[in-house]
């Protein structure tokens, strides 16, 4: 019955689903030379032997699934991947760093005849949801082919259990559908199978296993010289509000540390004038990377306002603030920094991190500031004190680590559906 209803609704609104596409393509949202997948047409040939399908919603959960995609090839040789994303931020960086014998599609709209072209078209041998993005017609008519289904590295908040809990036969007659469900944490793992999750395990997170953020070396040796002299800290993927916390830090400290170089680099490269206009009427020293600018020693902050450079600065700073965390924006990815040896710091507005802050506080790896103040104590005491910052970063360090038997764990699981097993 809501499966008629839902399928209902999406008649009704057929109009405004095509009007809100074409928007999007306008918007340069939806990619024009490849729009027709978004309706199930397929773009490329289906490769020969076992297709193993995985849906992940956004660019986090594509990352993530990367190092399974890797084992599953490797150790399956007749098997090819098929990895689907909705944003074109996600297809483009797929498209880049699949492996040989993965590619990527966009995933279809969920209405019953896109639906139905993609199935018909790749037939899979099993059919893998990164996370817990339901798309009802998706799920139910993957399972109504007897397509095994997984889901792996599940997640659901509390806004999102209460949402489904309501719908009642809905989300357990989709949620059975999966043969098998990996969770990420044991609420995470409660709240599915309150909702009617089957075979459920709680096994940590996969976002452990991905691997470190990629750095040129030509530009870690440029920079690293650059820096040789200076004690170095970094704010990073810094939201509206939070370069004047970074600042404001950095003048607190400059009389005590006098050879501090402050490096911010924002979440959105986009924001640099906007940035660096604000950071000079205050008086700061800015050199900005996207022009080119080099560190002097009168350089009080390094804005680097360009793409794709994380891994870089990562590995030139011992101590980071996790952006997005100090303003009410959900935080941003803890491990790619803790993969690097940093010592970490966050804000308390980590809510689309939970699992992975509860993971990493528990195991003393990270430590929070609750405002500016906080933000110049802490910064100050990891920076002056090398045992404290060691530590931290070194528990950091472990916890990622305990990824790689999450990995070998996960992929069996995909061989037995592969080889028929239940």
């Amino acid at each position: 019955m809501y499966l008629s209803m839902y399928n209902g609704l999406l008649w009704l609104s057929s109009p405004f689903i095509k009007r809100h596409l074409n928007k999007r393509l306008e918007d340069g949202k939806e990619d024009a030379s490849r729009f027709e997948e978004r309706f199930g047409e397929p773009s490329r040939m289906r490769p020969a032997g076992n297709l193993v399908w995985i849906h992940a919603a956004s660019v986090g959960e594509a990352m993530a699934v990367l190092p399974l995609i890797k084992v599953i090839l490797a150790r399956n040789k007749n098997s090819s991947v098929l990895l689907t994303t909705g944003s074109t931020t996600s297809g483009s960086l797929m498209t880049e760093r699949l492996p040989t014998g993965a590619f990527h599609q966009y995933i279809p709209i969920d209405t019953k005849a896109s639906v139905s072209r993609f199935l018909n078209y790749w037939q899979p041998q099993l059919a893998i949801w990164m996370e817990s993005e339901i798309w009802p017609n998706l799920i139910h008519q993957t399972s109504q082919r007897n397509i095994p289904m997984m889901m792996l590295n599940a997640r659901i908040t509390e806004k999102s259990f209460h949402m489904w809990r309501k719908t009642g036969g809905l989300i357990k007659n989709l949620i059975q559908s999966f043969g098998y469900v990996h969770a990420q944490s044991e609420l995470a793992a409660e709240r599915l199978k309150y909702l009617g999750a089957l075979n459920v395990e709680a096994r940590g997170n996969l976002k452990f296993c991905s691997p470190p953020l990629p750095y040129q070396t030509e530009a870690f040796r440029t920079m690293n010289e650059a820096i040789k002299d200076r004690t170095v800290w970094l704010a990073s993927s810094t939201h509206k509000g939070e370069e004047a916390l970074a600042a404001a830090t950095h003048l607190a400290l400059k009389q005590q540390i006098k050879t501090l170089l402050t490096i911010i680099v924002p979440r959105h490269p986009n924001r640099g004038d906007e940035i660096m206009e604000k950071l000079q009427t205050a008086g700061y020293n800015v050199a900005r990377r996207s022009l080119g600018e080099d560190i002097t020693l009168d350089t009080d902050i390094y804005l680097a306002d360009t793409i794709g450079e994380l891994g870089l600065f990562y590995r030139l700073a011992d101590v980071v603030f996790i952006g997005g965390s100090l303003v009410p924006k959900g935080g941003q990815n803890l491990l790619e920094a803790a993969r690097l040896d940093c010592a970490i710091m966050h804000g308390p507005n980590m809510s689309n991190f939970t699992e992975i802050v509860e993971d990493l506080r528990q195991n003393d790896a990270i430590v929070q500031v609750n405002d500016g103040s906080e933000l110049v104590k802490v910064t100050y005491r990891l920076l002056s004190e090398i045992k404290y910052r060691s530590e931290l970063a070194a528990n950091a360090s472990e916890v990622v680590k305990k990824g790689e038997s999450l990995l070998l764990h996960l992929v069996r699981k995909i061989e037995e559906r592969l080889a028929g097993k239940k």
